[in-house]
């Protein structure tokens, strides 16, 4: 009596392959603007941490930014990109920006990105929409 073999055939095995390749392709082209976005929030809310940013004139909340940014090495969001207003005596600070990753070929990744100051506006807006 023969045993029935168990296992993958070498042709499923190369598919498997393949389309785990595929997803770390995408994964390594899609995570930096990831860990960007992720120092953006970082900064902003370290902004919204410091009492001294209530008290700037918006040229000093861009500079400030700036001055962050160039520590958490950011590339995608400068000072002048930034939204600032005031509502409730409380400086708002928002950086809305999006990132276009090329991934192979003519296929590229859209990355919206959105991060505030703001504790009510926060709730409303997304992290980030691909």
């Amino acid at each position: 009596m023969m045993k029935k073999q168990k296992g993958i055939t070498f042709v499923g095995m190369l598919l498997v392959a393949g389309m785990l390749f595929f997803v770390a392709l995408i994964g390594m082209k899609i995570v930096p603007a990831y860990i960007e976005f992720f120092s953006v929030k970082k900064v902003i809310t370290a902004m919204s941490n410091d009492s001294e940013v209530q008290n700037m004139s918006v040229k000093e909340v861009r500079n400030s930014f700036d001055r962050r940014a160039v520590i958490d090495n950011i590339t995608a969001v400068k000072g002048d990109d930034l939204e600032i207003s005031k509502d409730g005596g409380e400086t708002v600070v928002i950086a809305q920006y999006s990132v276009k990753t090329p991934l192979f070929g003519n296929l590229s990744a859209y990355m919206d990105f959105t991060a505030t100051t703001s504790k009510s506006r926060s709730k409303s807006l997304k992290g980030a929409d691909i």
